[in-house]
């Protein structure tokens, strides 16, 4: 079996630069996601790559994708869960089926190919897991109640698989960026912000950063020194005020 570096959502963003840094160091990649032109360019432009064009947010996709590199004799070494958006807005008004939607790609999709790439991984002794959450799995986000929901449970999960897998000479670890420069700002409503535009960082930098932290099997990553003095306030102040806090924010 062809080990290879499995990367979803990799038509955009952090996936993209995951992509570039991953060919870099001499991985052979599967580049997944839904828009097939974006993929087919950057397989292109990276080399000894393959584009699989699925939504992992449909019932069954993360089984099909397994599947599909399965039968491509390629077994997963590296898997990069890089898939997910957002959606900004009150609770009660946004579209139910698009939260849904996110859910399952977020959280669903996450999941069930981190279990479906496991065992093999247990089976060899090793590989490496990098999911990537966001500063958001910090703490509770009114006006973006689900999304930051979602993110903490990427969190949980993989800071438990951290543990268990260890053990078995597999490294994980949890990506955490803030504000980052890509689309998904626009993707969730609220393209164009000043303050978020100010913060954010380069996308490159945070793929660099989440790479290093692999390497050095971190179960949490971090990136950027205002998001880790961030992240680690939320650990003092009382939720009722963090919850406050990130109600404010204006996006």
């Amino acid at each position: 079996m062809i080990k290879v570096a499995l990367v979803t959502g990799a038509s955009a963003g952090l996936g993209v630069e995951f992509a570039r840094q991953l060919a870099r160091r001499g991985h052979r990649l599967v580049l997944a996601a839904r828009r097939k032109d974006r993929l087919d360019e950057l397989a292109r432009e990276v080399g000894n790559a393959r584009a699989v064009a699925i939504d992992l947010s449909r019932e069954g996709a993360a089984t099909s994708l397994m599947a599909d590199i399965d039968a491509n004799g390629e077994t997963v070494d590296l898997l990069v869960n890089n898939a997910g958006f957002g959606l900004i807005g009150r609770f009660a008004e946004l579209d139910a089926g698009r939260l849904r939607q996110m859910i399952d790609l977020n959280v669903g999709a996450l999941t069930d190919l981190c279990r479906a790439a496991a065992p093999a991984m247990i089976e060899r002794r090793s590989g490496a897991i990098l999911n990537v959450a966001s500063t958001a799995a910090f703490q509770p986000g009114p006006k973006m109640a689900v999304y930051f929901a979602t993110k903490a449970f990427v969190l949980s999960l993989s800071e438990a698989l951290h543990e268990e897998l260890k053990p078995h000479g597999i490294e994980v670890s949890c990506l955490c960026p803030g504000p980052t420069r890509t689309e998904f700002g626009d993707v969730a409503g609220f393209g164009g912000n000043g303050l978020f535009d100010k913060v954010a960082m380069n996308a490159a930098r945070v793929v660099e950063t989440g790479l290093r932290g692999l390497d050095a099997n971190r179960a949490v990553v971090v990136a950027g020194l205002i998001n880790k003095v961030g992240a680690a306030s939320t650990r003092f102040a009382p939720r009722s005020v963090v919850r406050k806090i990130a109600g404010a924010i204006k996006y």
